[in-house]
C-alpha cells in the first residue's frame, strides 16, 4: 500500500516523503513542478507529473498505486499575492482540492492529511493560539485553507474519511545532509533572504514595518523546523490510521521570535554583517503568530525537537552554502 504525497516535489512535501521512506512507507508522489523541483523527488520513487485537479490522470494513479493515505501539500502560498490574485488562488486551492477529494472518495481511500496553515486564524485575538480560536482569515490564502478544512470536516461526517489538516505556523530550515531546502523562485521567507545577503546574492534584506505592537515592533512568528514537521505529518497519519480522532492541529513550537532575532540569529550563525533596510507593512501580515501546539502532543504524541531558532537557521545556512558551491561549480 502507497501513500500519496501531492506537491512531493516542493519545500515541504520533499521532507515529507524522505521521513515516509524513513520510516518504511512507501511514498508515491504527484506534482505539477510548478513551483517543485523534479530532482527534490528520489528516482525511484513512483512520480506523476501532473496537476491534483486532472482527475483521470490522478485517479488512475491512485488506483495503480493501491494509495491508502493522501497527505495533500500541492497549493499556492503567498499571502501577498493571493490578495492581488484571489482567482487564482481559490482556483489553485479550494477547486483543485475539492477535485483531488473526488478522487479520494472515488478509489475508497480512508485518510486525508492536509497542508493548512495558520493563516485560517487571521489577525489572532490572543497567543499562544490553539485550535479553538476563531478562524477569521485576513487573505484569500488563510479564506482557501479554511474552506478545504470545512470541506474536510463534512465528508468526515458523511463518508467517514478520516482526516487531519494541521496548520502550521511558520516552516524554516532543511535536510541539507539529503540535499533539501527552500528553494523558492521568487522566494519570499524571512530566513533565505536573509542567508542570501550573507552568500553575498543580495546586498540587503528589507524588513517590512517596524511599528507593529510587539516588543521590538517587527512582526513575530512561530518557526517550526521543516523536519519536525515532516515528523509531525507522519505521527498524524499513524494517528488516524490507528483510529485517532480526526480534526485540525497546530504545528508549532510555542514560542514566537522577532523578524529582529531571526536576523540576530543569522548574524550569529554566519558570521556576516547582514545590513538591513526598512520598508512598510506588508498587507495582510498579522504582528503575533504562535502556536498552542498542546493538542498535536496530546493527540499523536509531537512535539518538536529540532525547532531552536539556531538551530533551524545553521541546517538552512549548511544548505544554502552547499547549493551555491554547487552552482558555482569547479574553478
Amino acid at each position: 500500500m502507497s501513500v500519496l504525497v501531492t506537491g512531493g516535489a516542493g519545500y515541504i512535501g520533499s521532507h515529507v516523503v524522505h521521513r515516509l521512506r524513513a520510516a518504511g512507507r512507501a511514498p508515491v508522489v504527484i506534482d505539477s513542478l510548478v513551483t517543485g523541483h523534479r530532482d527534490a523527488v528520489p528516482g525511484d520513487v513512483p512520480f506523476l507529473h501532473a496537476d491534483v485537479a486532472d482527475r483521470g490522470r490522478v485517479g488512475e494513479f491512485i488506483e495503480r498505486h493501491r494509495v491508502r493515505a493522501v497527505l495533500h501539500f500541492a497549493a499556492l502560498s503567498q499571502v501577498g499575492e493571493s490578495l492581488a490574485a484571489p482567482r487564482r488562488y481559490f482556483q489553485g486551492n479550494t477547486v483543485a482540492s475539492l477535485s483531488l477529494l473526488e478522487s479520494v472518495l472515488d478509489a475508497g481511500v480512508p485518510t486525508f492529511v492536509l497542508s493548512s496553515t495558520a493563516a485560517v486564524y487571521g489577525s489572532p485575538e490572543h497567543t499562544p493560539i490553539p485550535e479553538t480560536h476563531p478562524t477569521r482569515p485576513i487573505s484569500p490564502y488563510g479564506e482557501t485553507k479554511l474552506s478545504i478544512e470545512r470541506c474536510l470536516a463534512a465528508y468526515h461526517q458523511a463518508y467517514g474519511l478520516r482526516y487531519a489538516a494541521l496548520r502550521y505556523f511558520n516552516a524554516a530550515g532543511a535536510e541539507a545532509s539529503a540535499g533539501l531546502g527552500e528553494r523558492h523562485d521568487p522566494e519570499s521567507h524571512l530566513i533565505p533572504l536573509v542567508l542570501r545577503v550573507a552568500l553575498g546574492t543580495r546586498p540587503d534584506v528589507t524588513v517590512y514595518g517596524d511599528d507593529y505592537d510587539t516588543p521590538d515592533g517587527t512582526c513575530v512568528r512561530d518557526y517550526i523546523h521543516v523536519c519536525d514537521l515532516a515528523d509531525a505529518h507522519v505521527a498524524a497519519l499513524d494517528h488516524l490510521e490507528r483510529g485517532g480522532s480526526s480534526g485540525a492541529f497546530n504545528l508549532g513550537t510555542g514560542r514566537g521570535y522577532s523578524v529582529r532575532e531571526v536576523i540576530l540569529a543569522a548574524r550569529r550563525v554566519t558570521g556576516h554583517a547582514i545590513p538591513v533596510v526598512h520598508g512598510p507593512r506588508r498587507p495582510g501580515d498579522a504582528p503575533i503568530l504562535v502556536a498552542c501546539p498542546r493538542l498535536a502532543e496530546e493527540s499523536f504524541g509531537f512535539r518538536a525537537r529540532r525547532s531552536g531558532l539556531d538551530d533551524i537557521v545553521r541546517d538552512a545556512w549548511d544548505f544554502h552554502r552547499a547549493s551555491a558551491a554547487r552552482d558555482q561549480g569547479p574553478r
